[in-house]
């Protein structure tokens, strides 16, 4: 078995630089965002995120030697749909929003609060959750997605409700598929790889290529429990495959021991 070396020093000065860059950055376009985030129409707010998006994954790129691959586009339906994404770092919270149309996030209430920032949330029709709320929850989480649906949109939700680290068990929580049902729209998986590249909890920014995959839609029909089966096996399966992916490249990333576990069982299930 190969033994992962600490980061070198290009790494860590890499790393530096690119999360000064990513956080100043993302401050000024917060400020110069109020205009058209909370002046103008939703649509040109929603352009705005899509140019910070693109800007933080070119920052990425640059600074952090971090190349973004996104796969399966034809796979995204035209209109309302639901985007159930693997969530593993803080990358795809803004990667995903340049691929799609008109998209907003499920994220939780207490985002709300933060001073700013929470402006930008409601102004953009993000649809905040009351984590631990019970079906009274659910039934607001519905009630506000329809409201979004009706606008077209694309609502991005992870089902696992924060970063799991690349490898850890899967946690799938049940609100995707009170969503799924109810709502009638097909539910798009994506699965990924942004873990390895960018851990969450560190400082450390790997380089290499972080993929994002779309893969075929779930239609509408299925009861919840074949359903919630169907996305995770989707899903897991094939963020496990761009994880083997990633560790067979050229210089791959760190890779933990549950990670190694978990891709070691590629092709003997």
């Amino acid at each position: 078995m190969s033994v992962d070396k600490g980061p070198g020093l290009a790494t860590i000065l890499r790393s530096l630089v690119f999360n000064i860059a990513f956080y100043l950055v993302t401050t000024v376009m917060l400020i110069v965002g109020i205009v058209p985030f909370l002046l103008m129409p939703q649509r040109t707010g929603v352009a705005f995120a899509k140019l910070w998006g693109t800007v933080c994954t070119f920052l990425a790129r640059v600074l952090g030697g971090i190349r973004l691959e996104v796969r399966g586009r034809e796979h995204i339906p035209q209109g309302a749909a639901i985007v159930a994404a693997k969530h593993q770092s803080a990358y795809e919270t803004f990667a995903l929003i340049p691929t799609l149309a008109f998209p907003t996030f499920v994220i939780k209430r207490e985002l709300r609060q933060i001073p700013l920032f929470g402006l930008y949330t409601t102004a953009a029709g993000m649809i905040h959750v009351e984590r631990g709320g019970g079906s009274a929850a659910l039934r607001a989480l519905v009630a506000r997605a329809r409201e979004e649906i009706a606008k077209q949109r694309e609502i991005i939700i992870f089902p696992e409700g924060t970063r799991r680290a690349p490898g850890a068990p899967p946690d799938y929580h049940f609100g995707v598929s009170f969503m799924y049902k109810a709502l009638g729209v097909p539910v798009v998986p994506v699965a990924l790889n942004s873990g390895l590249f960018w851990p969450r909890r560190k400082f450390l920014r790997y380089p290499g290529t972080i993929v994002i995959e779309y893969l075929p839609p779930i239609e509408p029909g299925l009861d919840t429990k074949d359903f919630a089966e169907r996305l995770e096996k989707a899903v897991e399966e094939a963020s496990d495959r761009l994880i083997a992916e990633a560790a067979a490249a050229p210089n791959p990333p760190p890779l933990s021991d549950a990670a190694r576990s978990r891709i070691a069982t590629i092709g003997h299930d």
